[in-house]
């Protein structure tokens, strides 16, 4: 019904449209404010090539030292991380997982050390998947990214018939695909055996508005990851000194410049075992690791992650093996928006000066603290689009704010963006737009990541007030229609599944794996829950969905056996799943079962 009742709703709202320019004028007017994204989560896939000439090229394994630290580098909750292997086929793919727990971020590492080698590469398998992988799960409200781990080069097996220029216009393809999507391509070249490409690594990032690395040592991989992290999310790298290790304690001051400051990565990269304490502000020794202190360790670093730290300084000590150097590197991740104020007026012409009026933003409510506004440095970036000339207006910090006026000296398009920045971190208002010529008004987000208010704000109309209000309504209605439609597509699922995979050569069974179904919407598949392997492929063609009072609704399509107590159960339809409840999946490509247990 409502389905029906939404194009009839639609056609309604265009032939009324008219006064929702005016009405939005009108709100704009009455002090809404012009906002940038929320705080920064991340969506990224992992892409790393798994071909057997990655041990020559990466005979140190740097490339799985390099995932599993970008893991820990990620907030404790809300990123999401998926993981492409690729030789010239898709070896093993790990849907995007959203973290919620130290226990998430286990699982992609213990997926990580699982990854085997094999025959053959092809650069475009790889890119091509990861690009299907943020298609079909990132969040629009993230920011999405692929990080790739390779040497550049192609290995085509001859006998499958696979040419070269096949392949290139493949990657072309993907690479078109992730310039569309706003998917920046972040490469770290390996070249431990000196026959890196790095050209068509660096044609990847360059494309794609990432940045590339190169790299044959694991020492450099804070440094790597501090700068993929930094330019992704706006942050700065702060640089602490580096140790050469005397077989003592030795310290190091970590300033921690604001209360906004979320997290704090202290990365520790020493080729020996490092000991390390940790001294808050207050002179208090607080244990690494404790409850706001998370340690993460490998056998090449160790990251130090403290959770909405005190403002400012914190003593590390670190003690290593004598003569041995550490590095040390330092990002911050912020809790920080930066919003231009609604404009005074609605239209603007030639003559006209704008005043500008921007605030930073923590949690949602505005920042009053004036010294954070005196810390940083802020400037109006005025762009004609016209000439393509850009003006850079130093903005006053004196007080809780930044603000300083812009004169439309011409009849000319212009773009209006704040940027402010200090010694750990930058920010970028939204874009606003002005058009001297017709005196119209919009704004745009300065990620590029959608469009909102692309239609030109006109003046207040007084004699549209009935439409306002029949507009009005029907927004509403719409709105309440997609809101519903979208949540039935998108709800969410609770519980875990218990997977085992049973063998039926040799009656070996696998041991349990337990994965939490919260990160899935809508309905996923039994493919992507056992982690997408490719030799159990047919296993796409179970599907579950979320059913009442925390049930599961598992279904299958034809050719496809779904066991209950022993028994083939009919799951065309839709089979329901409770708590405790138990079912077998055989398949018949391959000699194997998967048992699946549901628990809540």
């Amino acid at each position: 019904m409502l389905q029906r009742l939404i194009p009839v709703l639609l056609l309604i709202l265009c032939l009324t449209a008219s006064p929702f320019t005016a009405l939005r004028a009108s709100a704009a007017s009455a002090g809404s404010s012009v906002s940038a994204a929320g705080p920064s989560r991340i969506d990224a896939v992992l892409l790393i090539d798994v071909s057997n000439s990655m041990n020559k090229s990466d005979k140190n394994n740097i490339a799985g030292e390099a995932m599993k630290m970008f893991i820990d580098m990620l907030s404790t909750q809300g990123d999401k991380v998926g993981i492409v292997a690729y030789t010239d086929k898709v070896q093993r793919e790990k849907a995007l997982l959203e973290i919620g727990s130290a226990g998430d971020k286990q699982d992609l590492k213990d997926f990580i050390d699982g990854l085997n080698r094999g025959p053959y590469t092809d650069i475009a398998v790889g890119m091509e998947e990861a690009v299907k992988v943020l298609q079909n799960g990132s969040d629009p409200s993230h920011e999405p990214m692929i990080v790739m781990l390779a040497d550049g080069n192609n290995d085509l097996d001859e006998a499958s018939g696979r040419t070269q220029s096949q392949s290139d216009q493949e990657l072309s393809a993907a690479v078109d695909a992730a310039k569309q999507k706003g998917y920046p391509v972040y490469t770290i070249g390996l070249n431990a055996d000196g026959k890196l490409n790095k050209d068509i690594l660096a044609g990847l990032s360059a494309e794609t508005g990432g940045k590339s690395f190169t790299t044959n040592s694991a020492d450099d991989l804070p440094q790597i990851l501090s700068e993929i992290f930094a330019s992704h999310l706006k942050l700065k790298i702060v640089p602490v000194q580096s140790i050469t290790a005397d077989g003592s304690f030795q310290e190091v001051t970590v300033n921690v410049p604001n209360s906004s400051v979320l997290e704090a990565n202290i990365s520790i990269m020493s080729a020996q075992p490092v000991t390390a304490k940790l001294t808050d502000p207050s002179g208090k020794e607080v244990a690494i690791p404790s409850d706001d202190v998370l340690l993460s360790k490998s056998s090449t670093y160790s990251l130090i992650k403290l959770l909405s730290p005190e403002q400012g300084d914190w003593k590390l000590q670190v003690k290593g093996v004598p003569k041995d150097k550490i590095d040390i590197n330092l990002v911050f991740n912020y809790d920080l928006e930066l919003k231009i104020e609604a404009l005074p007026s609605a239209a603007y012409k030639k003559g006209d000066t704008i005043d500008i009026v921007s605030h930073l933003y923590s949690n949602g409510a505005q920042v009053t603290l004036s010294n954070l506004y005196q810390d940083m440095n802020a400037v109006l970036l005025a762009t004609d689009l016209d000439t393509g000339t850009v003006e850079e207006i130093p903005l006053d910090n004196s007080g809780p704010e930044f603000k300083g006026a812009f004169e439309i000296k011409e009849s000319h398009n212009y773009e209006l963006k704040v940027r402010a920045e200090e010694s750990s971190f930058y920010r970028e208002s939204d874009v606003l737009k002005i058009d001297a010529k017709t005196g119209a008004v919009s704004t745009a987000p300065a990620t590029g990541g959608g469009t909102t208010g692309e239609e030109p704000l006109q003046p207040k109309e007084s004699s549209n007030t009935l439409y306002f209000i029949i507009g009005g309504v029907l927004l509403l209605l719409i709105a309440a229609a997609v809101y519903m439609l979208r949540k039935q597509a998108n709800r969410g699922f609770v519980g875990q599944m218990v997977v085992e995979v049973l063998d039926g050569n040799t009656g070996e069974k696998t041991y349990p794996q337990y994965k939490k179904l919260s990160g899935f919407r809508g309905k996923f598949t039994l493919h992507q829950l056992l982690q997408l392997a490719p030799e159990l492929k047919e296993s796409e063609k179970v599907i579950f969905t979320p059913g009442k009072n925390d049930r599961l609704l598992l279904r299958s399509s034809e050719g496809i056996t779904v066991e209950r107590s022993g028994r083939a159960a009919d799951a065309s339809r839709g089979l329901e799943l409770k708590s405790g409840d138990r079912v077998s999946v055989p398949l018949q490509t391959v000699d194997k079962t998967i048992l699946l247990e549901f628990l809540i």
